[in-house]
């Protein structure tokens, strides 16, 4: 018999695309709000009694970076409190638990990739509240799998790709930050890595040999302004306005979260151990706006 697969937050932009690429590992069921509710995450009671799933897979968080600076409570209950009662849960029931992270734990002073082992030093609440999650499911003691995202985009919800996309269909020139550096990384990849991932560890009867923290992302690195234009370059023609995407400080762009100057990720342990091979972000950029569900027919008609 397929296990169970409960996937939380099966709407947003990684949620989504789990539900379909988890499939062939065993019977994938989605909740999200209304059903339930993270800030009080005993809501899913009534679902994982019935259910007992094998693997529990937490793609629901609070991402609103610069709001969660005036409601930094409410995103501690959704990043760390529910995390932790869901690993909890996880544990009890016997269950895997996936869980996603940020490279926001880190402060961006390092010039180099980050690895798994480096100490975090979240600049803004947002980070900090992920870092107190990925805390928390590591106390809970039971089988997880923790992936750190750097730079999520995607054909769903709100996220840079859309923002472009519908700014350059309007806007003679985009002004974008060039010194914050990142891995832009599709939702769809990083669906495809967890399923590889969970496909290894439902396998083996050793969960200790997996259990830890990943870094899951796209691999090369950019800016903030150097993926702005290649995603306005692949923009056709007829549907450009956009002439000039024009560099500029963060500090001409003030926001009320402070974020990481530089939060590459070296994602070679993930790789290594359950045999990946991540494509470069601007490969996987192409992938996405090719992609008959994700790409531009879906996308450049955004308002």
């Amino acid at each position: 018999m397929l296990p169970n697969l409960l996937v939380i937050g099966c709407r947003g932009q990684v949620g989504w695309e789990l539900m379909r690429t988890l499939a062939p590992l065993g019977r994938v069921v989605g909740v999200d709000v209304p059903r339930v509710d993270l800030t009080r995450p005993d809501s899913l009671r009534d679902v994982l009694e019935p259910l007992r799933p094998a693997v529990i897979l937490n793609a629901a968080a609070y991402t609103a970076v610069d709001r969660a600076e005036s409601e930094p409570d409410l995103a501690r209950q959704i990043n760390a409190e529910a995390p932790g009662w869901l690993a909890r849960e996880a544990c009890r029931l016997g269950a895997w638990f996936i869980h996603y992270s940020t490279d926001y734990v880190f402060d961006g002073t390092k010039l180099t990739a980050w690895v798994e082992d480096d100490p975090p030093a979240p600049l803004n609440a947002y980070g900090r509240s992920k870092l107190a999650g990925d805390r928390a499911v590591q106390a809970a003691g039971g089988a997880h799998l923790i992936f750190r995202l750097c730079w999520v985009y995607g054909g769903r919800g709100q996220n840079f790709l859309r923002t472009i996309l519908r700014l350059a269909t309007t806007r003679e020139e985009l002004r974008v930050v060039h010194d914050q550096h990142g891995c832009p990384t599709w939702a769809r990849l990083i669906a495809e890595a967890t399923a590889q991932a969970l496909g290894a560890v439902l396998r083996d009867p050793d969960p200790a040999r997996w259990t830890g923290v990943y870094h899951l992302a796209c691999g090369g690195q950019t800016t903030w302004h150097g993926f702005a234009s290649a995603i306005v370059d692949r923009l056709p023609a007829e549907h450009r306005r956009c002439r000039a995407v024009t560099p500029i400080p963060t500090s001409q762009y003030p926001t009320p979260a402070r974020r990481p100057a530089h939060s590459v990720l070296d994602c070679s342990k993930l790789e290594r151990l359950f045999s990946l091979a991540l494509p470069d972000w601007d490969a996987a950029l192409t992938q996405c706006l090719e992609s008959p569900v994700e790409g531009f027919e879906q996308l450049r008609f955004l308002v």
